[in-house]
């Protein structure tokens, strides 16, 4: 877990898990594609 100090470090935490969660993890409910490969083919 982070442990993070300010605000604009959670943030940027946050966004970097966001970008990766959206753009880079397969899904199991997508048959196994990223979100971005579904929405953008």
């Amino acid at each position: 877990m982070n442990d993070y100090q300010t605000v604009p470090e959670l943030r940027s935490g946050l966004k970097r898990y966001f970008e990766f969660y959206n753009q880079e993890r397969l899904h199991q409910s997508l048959d196994y594609q990223t979100p971005s490969d579904v929405h953008f083919s």
